[in-house]
């Protein structure tokens, strides 16, 4: 459809958003003072963002560094990028939960918004209270909300939990109720960041279905922000790539997966930094998995058949304990193809920084685009896996078949695994 005929359902102009450094917000309280100690003396903060370029100025830093940015009223557009691109911050400006330092902001409509689990409900209040808090929030009288009620319940699946205290939800719950509420609301923007990860995959699918048919058959407008790409290929019909708080690809939804598959290249080598990644689900961070790098590499494609080899930076925060690490290997979809354990378990010092070398096999992994999972783990007094540091997406890379003669592998149909050819032959 023509642009000039649409109805244009947020504008943005010009936009930064500029945060200090240096005072707090390490993470952590030793964190914030190994920053102090290090300023008084004169020295390189140790917990300052490393590969940030032009973003990090004085004392501050550019989460956002100029965005312009046009959505359409029924447009599902999809927000990819690494982490620490920006995304986040951007869909905060949006839903109002703080201001641009530079630019303006139009919205035209009343925005539900998932920032992450739980954001908008108060704890000691009941999950129906909660709808009613929201509700009042987008200006619904209480016959509007009302009227909602009983569609908002069926679809959460929490029926017999809607007037507990929603303190006593599981994350599952909790988003389950908040989407319900954010999909069946009065509001003509909706805005999502990743939080369908935690529910199961039914539901997921379920949310799915329903912001498809909120942009394409109520006229909504839907923002999406996700690392799995099945998702934005299955809901959103235009995409943005974000890169250091800037928009550096908006159109066609395949090419801007294209393009995110292949950032961090950097033209003299592979990198990522894991400094701003979220951790959920980890239980602690006694080895903290802080870049990696791929070694000998211009950029992140390998023959099938070679090892890919990877240096990854460590920090030990509380040593003495055997630590063992997995790479997660994931389609550009987010199907899982398939899990590499390292072969021992190492042992690192308290305060000791280092650099681990993983060797990763690719024989048996078929031509395609693919995401890694980087995980280290301890066992517990029960036997049991527990995570000391997660981080997803760790890197991407592309498999692609040399050999002279070789057939174009079609994932769709054949999988992701490729195995030896079988023998064959005529018996007597």
């Amino acid at each position: 459809m023509d642009n000039s005929i649409r109805k244009v359902a947020i504008k943005i102009e010009g936009v930064k958003k500029k945060y200090k450094l240096g005072q707090i917000g390490g993470g952590s309280l030793q964190k914030d003072l190994q920053s102090w100690w290090a300023r008084f003396r004169g020295k390189e903060d140790p917990n300052s963002r490393l590969g940030e370029g032009e973003r990090i100025k004085g004392q501050t830093f550019m989460a956002l560094n100029g965005i312009d940015l046009t959505v359409y009223k029924g447009e599902a557009l999809g927000i990819i990028g690494g982490n620490g691109a920006g995304k986040s911050t951007l869909l905060k400006l949006l839903s109002r939960v703080t201001a641009p330092t530079e630019g303006t902001i139009d919205l035209y409509g009343r925005v539900t918004s998932m920032l992450e689990v739980g954001t908008g409900f108060s704890g000691e209040m009941t999950g129906r209270e909660n709808v009613y808090l929201n509700g009042a929030i987008l200006g619904m009288t209480k016959a509007e909300i009302d009227s909602k009620m009983e569609q908002i319940i069926d679809f959460s699946e929490v029926r017999d939990f809607i007037d507990t205290p929603v303190k006593r939800y599981s994350s599952g719950m909790y988003v389950k109720l908040a989407f319900s509420v954010a999909a069946h609301l009065d509001s003509e923007i909706m805005i999502m960041d990743e939080v369908l990860a935690v529910g199961d995959m039914a539901f997921q699918k379920k949310c799915l279905d329903k912001m498809r048919d909120a942009a394409r058959k109520e006229g909504r407008t839907v923002l999406y922000v996700s690392h799995n790409m099945n998702t934005i290929r299955n809901l959103c019909d235009r995409c943005i790539v974000m890169h250091k708080g800037k928009i550096v690809y908006d159109g066609d939804t395949e090419k801007a997966i294209s393009l995110y598959m292949n950032q961090g290249n950097s033209g003299s080598g592979v990198c990522y930094d894991y400094t701003d990644i979220k951790r959920p689900g980890v239980a602690s961070m006694r080895l903290e998995l802080r870049n990696l790098r791929m070694v000998g590499r211009l950029n992140n494609t390998v023959s099938k058949g070679d090892t890919l080899e990877l240096l990854i930076g460590c920090r030990c925060n509380s040593g003495g304990n055997k630590t063992g690490f997995r790479f997660e290997i994931r389609s550009d979809n987010g199907d899982m193809v398939g899990t590499v354990f390292s072969d021992k378990s190492l042992v690192f010092a308290d305060g000791e920084e280092c650099e681990i070398r993983v060797k990763l096999p690719t024989d048996n992994i078929a031509p395609g685009r693919y995401m890694a999972v980087a995980l280290a783990y301890e066992y517990n007094s029960a036997g049991q896996q527990v995570y000391v540091d997660r981080v997803e997406p760790a890197m991407f890379f592309n498999v692609v078949n040399e050999k002279e003669g070789a057939m174009a592998w079609l994932p769709q149909y054949w999988g992701h695994v490729h195995f030896d050819d079988m023998t064959v032959e005529k018996t007597d």
